[in-house]
């Protein structure tokens, strides 16, 4: 898994994941228009994923063994934990840590950006262990 890190798929998860984050990030500033902060995080995060799934299905990683239904179970328990990590960062940024270091140039847009990158490499860990699994082939 380490050397994953310096793979080809890996720049190709940071670019459309990239892409699905630009999607998530763009979208919360319509979903706050209805919503608060925290429910149009949400809202906005469930957005990119639909994207980053079709995204890392057709573009990064090769045709999984498994069923689509459990590839999307299995990016859905995925991006459960990410959608926890980017709300708890970007929450705390905003509320806690921004306000502490008079962070007043768009605190919440900067918070999000935030909670949306550390997944990063959690979620790149459990797609290819678990989403997009390719079941190994053992040679005798």
């Amino acid at each position: 898994m380490r050397t994953d890190f310096f793979s080809k798929r890996f720049i190709l998860f940071l670019l459309t994941g990239g892409l699905a984050a630009l999607v998530n990030f763009g979208s919360r500033f319509l979903y706050s228009t209805v919503f608060s902060y925290p429910v149009a995080i949400v809202c906005a995060y469930l957005t990119g994923m639909v994207v980053a799934f079709i995204l890392f299905k057709t573009c990064v990683f090769e045709p999984s063994t498994q069923s689509v239904k459990k590839q999307l179970m299995y990016f859905t328990i995925v991006n459960v934990l990410a959608i926890a990590q980017t709300l708890i960062i970007s929450l705390f940024l905003a509320n806690t840590v921004f306000p502490i270091l008079n962070i007043t140039f768009y605190p919440e847009a900067m918070a999000h950006a935030c909670g949306i990158a550390v997944p990063a490499i959690t979620s790149f860990i459990g797609h290819s262990l678990f989403s997009f699994k390719q079941h190994e082939t053992h040679h005798a």
